[in-house]
């Protein structure tokens, strides 16, 4: 038993041998509606990982055919709660899951709406039934995707952003796909096995190596290639002569999978 089983709207499965976390938002009533409770515990998983080496790869989902319909409106409606202070913040949510040292796939099925829409824009890979929904539709709601916005930008493109954050109008997974904010589009019941050949592939992905690259990407992609060339050597220079760099290149070299490639296969 671990802290993750105190949670109210999130289900974690950890499969240690295979290096996965499996993250379920579970408020299957609501279609997986996000509420304080649920960006909180979302938070407490992704800032709780940093660092874990133990696990290489988050798995995103939802429970009940839908992966998230956006923010609870009911309780956006009710309270007066701040959307941004020291307890429950959606903007530090979703830079932990931006910027966490796993790889986050993002399972998509049912509605990908507002905030759900939000965290497959923060996902890394991003895999969609074809039968899934996605749209922004708070200005039909009389509000707007404040928190979300730059994330949504940075996914689609300003241009396109534009259009879906005006409009609000809801696409399926081949559009997703057309516009870049998904990565696969697969018939519904291949969804399952499209995952776990992604993460087949992913296991030949060295933790740390994924994390620095992580990392890496943030690093530079604002910056010039003078601002960034200092950083880019030291890190190439440090990692290469740490353990996983030392077994990743001899595996290569005596033409076998790397260590954390094989574990959990036996």
């Amino acid at each position: 038993m671990t802290h993750y089983d105190a949670f109210e709207t999130l289900k974690i499965v950890e499969d240690a041998p295979a290096r996965t976390m499996y993250v379920t938002l579970n408020r299957p009533d609501t279609k997986n509606a996000m509420n304080f409770r649920m960006v909180e515990e979302l938070y407490e998983v992704f800032t709780g990982l940093k660092g874990n080496r133990s696990f290489r790869t988050i798995v995103l989902s939802g429970t009940g055919g839908t992966f998230c319909a956006g923010g609870d409106v009911k309780e956006m409606r009710a309270t007066d709660h701040a959307f941004h202070n020291e307890r429950v913040d959606l903007d530090k949510m979703l830079r932990a899951c931006n910027t966490a040292d796993q790889i986050v796939v993002a399972r998509v099925e049912g509605a990908a709406l507002g905030g759900g829409f939000g965290l497959v824009c923060v996902s890394d890979i991003a895999v969609a039934a074809q039968s899934a929904v996605f749209g922004l539709p708070e200005v039909r709601l009389g509000v707007t995707p404040a928190f979300i916005s730059p994330f949504v930008i940075e996914r689609i493109g300003f241009t396109r952003a534009r259009e879906l954050m005006l409009s609000g109008r809801r696409f399926k997974a081949q559009d997703a796909l057309l516009y870049g904010l998904v990565h696969q589009c697969v018939p519904d019941t291949a969804l399952d096995d499209a995952i776990g050949t992604l993460l087949g592939d992913l296991k030949h992905a060295a933790p740390g190596a994924v994390a620095a690259t992580k990392a890496l990407m943030f690093e530079v992609k604002d910056k010039s290639l003078d601002d960034t060339v200092a950083y880019r050597a030291e890190l190439l220079n440090r990692l290469r002569g740490g353990e996983e760099a030392q077994e990743g290149l001899l595996a290569f070299m005596q033409k076998r999978p790397a260590q954390w490639a094989v574990e959990g296969d036996q």
